[in-house]
């Protein structure tokens, strides 16, 4: 639910927000490339609306949305915008992140690690929550880590001020203005605070980034103490993802998918074209381990789709009902494959076993954090050592693919990596 690191056409506006804090880019494309968006230009956008009128023009139709007129003016007679939120929302992506780099980064040993230890910190809520709405526990935790790392990085943008300027300039103003109101409707009734509702660019929030208006359909109180708290509690905000999951078709007992091989005359049929499993068996399709693929729950009659997301040469997955629960929180199937993926990882499952077309895999945050270091060594003013491979750390590699005679990409992959580590222990 976030509106974070990958980012489309905008079908952002119309789901739940990004995985953006994760690692600097928005999974929103369903292809095999993920875009990644540049934060570090100072705003630059002329607004072509009076800010503190529109937002006087915008007070009767709150009052309209069930914003009180005390409320309204309270939280709107000191407001300013913040027009790098139109720059965000217009920026047209430069550089593609490869499907398996945008995985090697958010499901990696060290993710799995923290959920585990998240999964054992909170076993006794994510038990009960995963009981009340039939979600197992590992994918509510994939959510939460994907979402803000568990709740370290869930954005930093005064949602109010984010909103306001939404509403007044760019596109898709009339979504904005909508989660304008539901924000001022969340302060009137006293569940959060105004300091609290800070967020994503585009207006997510908490621990798993609800929009303010998927908030105010979904959100639950867990902890009962009588207001829904995404942002301070852990309790509420875990119920309410599995909540969440729950509304959008989650299948009590049934698998997302797994990973298969199909035989090479067998198409990909894409996510929303479901034929029968047996039809599937019936083609050659097997699990990984050459296992019939109707096993447990699973039925010859079940609806399946054959997704290949990087295409006929790279991993294939069966995907069934469950994986379209997931993807309606973030409305990307790169995303929903992060999720499940790193779902299996924390039930102790093992990781793609087909390689991805590529002879240069992606790196994990570890990797990338040493790559950085590496860059720094060789005197690369590329900032903070943090695993997000921005602007800075892709030139630097460039600059260093260039040296060794290798195309430059500016990807932070395996080849680079190996070459520098290599060079660093003969010196």
């Amino acid at each position: 639910m976030r509106y974070s690191t990958l980012l489309i056409a905008l079908p952002i506006c119309i789901s739940q927000a990004h995985a953006e804090l994760v690692i600097n880019g928005q999974p929103a494309s369903t292809s095999t490339a993920v875009t990644t968006s540049n934060t570090s230009n100072p705003s630059s956008y002329s607004p072509s609306n009076n800010f503190n009128q529109c937002i006087a023009n915008l007070r009767s139709n709150a009052i309209a949305a069930g914003v009180s007129a005390s409320t309204y003016d309270r939280y709107t007679q000191n407001l300013t915008p913040d027009y790098s939120v139109i720059e965000k929302l217009n920026y047209q992506p430069e550089f593609k992140t490869d499907l398996w780099d945008y995985l090697s980064g958010l499901v990696d040993d060290e993710r799995v690690q923290e959920g585990q230890q998240k999964i054992t910190q909170y076993r006794d809520v994510l038990n009960r929550a995963s009981a009340q709405y039939g979600v197992p526990v590992e994918t509510i935790v994939a959510v939460w880590g994907v979402e803000s790392n568990f709740g370290n990085i869930s954005g930093k943008y005064p949602l109010l001020q984010a909103l306001g300027t939404l509403s007044c300039e760019g596109r898709r103003q009339s979504y904005f203005r909508g989660e304008f109101f539901a924000t001022m409707r969340i302060l009137q009734r006293g569940d959060l605070t105004e300091d609290q509702l800070k967020g994503s660019w585009a207006g997510a929030f908490g621990h798993t980034q609800f929009m303010p208006s998927t908030y105010e359909r979904l959100a639950v109180d867990f902890d009962g103490d009588g207001r829904r708290d995404l942002v301070s509690s852990v309790s509420d905000a875990l119920a309410s993802t599995a909540n969440f999951l729950k509304r959008g078709g989650w299948q009590t007992g049934m698998p997302w998918g797994f990973e298969v091989q199909a035989p090479s005359n067998v198409m990909a049929s894409g996510r929303t074209n479901k034929i029968a499993l047996g039809t599937w068996a019936s083609r050659g399709v097997t699990r990984m381990d050459g296992s019939a693929v109707i096993q447990g729950n699973l039925s010859s009659s079940t609806p399946a789709a054959l997704l290949a997301p990087a295409g006929a040469n790279g991993p294939k997955f069966l995907v069934f009902k469950n994986f379209d629960a997931i993807y309606g929180y973030n409305a990307a199937e790169s995303y929903a494959l992060a999720i499940a993926l790193l779902s299996d990882r924390l039930q102790g499952k093992p990781g793609i076993i087909a390689s991805w077309p590529t002879d240069d895999p992606g790196t994990s945050r570890a990797e990338r954090r040493e790559l950085q270091t590496l860059l720094l060594q060789r005197g690369h003013d590329i900032g903070d050592v943090d695993g997000l491979i921005g602007d800075k750390s892709r030139e630097a590699i460039r600059v260093e693919q260039q040296r060794l005679g290798f195309a430059q990409t500016g990807r932070a992959g395996q080849q680079i990596l190996r070459a520098l580590r290599a060079e660093q222990l003969m010196k």
